[in-house]
């Protein structure tokens, strides 16, 4: 392989949470061409590259392209169903417990997302992590 692909590796890392392997894995498909593209009109006809790795390097890059795609896709799902249950108790008297483990009880009256999770406010100025409500009752039920 040329100097161009050559020089790009990054050392492997042991940390489980990057992935390993050369720079390849970094790129983005436009970057990704025009590396292609100069390593084939650089190189010697009479001594050609294995051009076939850096093919397989680009359908693997599109692969996870679209794996990062999908996962974006289905996390925005998610949102909305989370943000649609959390509507649907609006007006309904909740209990659960907040950050600091402390039992929380109040209506709902408004849903706010914060940091990609569904908060319910409560008339009492507090507000229950969609995830920590241990109980769900009418708010009208006694009345």
């Amino acid at each position: 392989m040329s100097a161009i692909a050559s020089g790009l590796s990054t050392p492997t890392t042991t940390d489980s949470t990057q992935r390993t392997g050369g720079g390849f894995d970094e790129l983005d498909s436009n970057e990704f061409l025009e590396i292609i593209l100069t390593e084939l009109s650089n190189q010697d006809p009479l001594a050609p590259n294995d051009t076939q790795a850096l093919l397989e390097q680009l359908s693997s890059l599109r692969n996870i392209e679209s794996q990062i795609s999908l996962e974006e896709s289905l996390e925005e799902l998610v949102l909305q169903n989370t943000l649609s249950q959390a509507g649907s108790l609006i007006g309904k008297l909740v209990e659960g417990v907040d950050d600091n483990s402390e039992k929380v009880t109040g209506q709902v009256t408004s849903v706010r997302v914060n940091d990609g999770e569904a908060t319910l406010q409560l008339d009492t100025g507090r507000q229950l992590k969609l995830d920590t409500v241990t109980l769900i009752a009418d708010a009208n039920a006694g009345a």
